[in-house]
């Protein structure tokens, strides 16, 4: 049977290489982003509803995956303004994690309502258990709330057929990696990396593939590093 996976974040970067490796023909994958699929800005509460609805209706009623990828990642310095600083973990929370678990209950319920299985793979990073730069509090809080709530719904739902897993990259040769990496001094953070180089978003892609149609059910709950050993746990 044919395989409908709804991919977040899918115009660049880690979320356009997943999509390329996902690519087959017993595959059916509905993107978001502005460049490609269904576009959504996770910013408006509304939009995480809509995707779901949208993608839906293109997949004909039913969904078998769902991997939530769509992120930001913005400095935000303790020394702005409060009502700035405030904002902008608000805007990281609501498009980094809170996006993401609205998608993943409108997921679990369908799966629940047509007695099916179902699987979940939440894009986290490196910074969930590492953390982050004192720039970037907010963004490192996002990502480990995104692989406790991995967890949860691994405990949650395993009974009924729901598998739960997370992917936490480490700097990533992305747009987004490549402009932090520059404006940090690419030579330290790199010599931090014990494999020498930033992972490639294929690396990531292949992670995300095995867990979305491959990984044995006893896996759920699981969190795979893709980060050079750049941090170890």
């Amino acid at each position: 049977m044919t395989t409908n996976i709804l991919l977040t974040g899918s115009s660049r970067g880690i979320g356009a290489a997943i999509a390329t490796a996902l690519t087959g023909p017993d595959i059916n994958l509905i993107g978001h982003g502005t460049a490609s699929g269904i576009p959504a800005d996770f910013a408006d509460p509304a939009a995480p509803h809509q995707l779901w609805a949208a993608a839906l209706d293109r997949l004909d009623g039913r969904i078998d995956v769902l991997i939530n990828n769509a992120g930001i990642f913005e400095a935000n310095p303790i020394d702005r303004p409060d009502e700035e600083w405030t904002a902008d973990w608000e805007r990281t929370m609501r498009v980094n994690l809170t996006a993401s678990a609205e998608l993943c209950r409108l997921a679990i319920l369908h799966w629940q309502e047509r007695r099916s299985d179902g699987r979940i793979v939440n894009i986290a990073s490196r910074a969930a258990y590492r953390g982050d730069s004192p720039e970037h509090w907010h963004y490192a809080a996002s990502k480990a709330g995104m692989v406790a709530m991995t967890k949860s719904i691994a405990r949650g739902y395993a009974a009924q057929g729901i598998l739960a897993f997370a992917v936490c990259p480490g700097f990533t040769m992305t747009g987004m990696a490549g402009d932090y990496l520059s404006s940090r001094g690419g030579e330290k953070l790199l010599a931090d990396i014990p494999l020498g180089r930033v992972a490639e978003p294929d690396e990531v892609a292949a992670a995300a593939k095995f867990l979305a149609l491959e990984a044995p059910a006893s896996m759920t709950g699981s969190v795979l590093d893709v980060n050079g050993a750049s941090y170890v746990r």
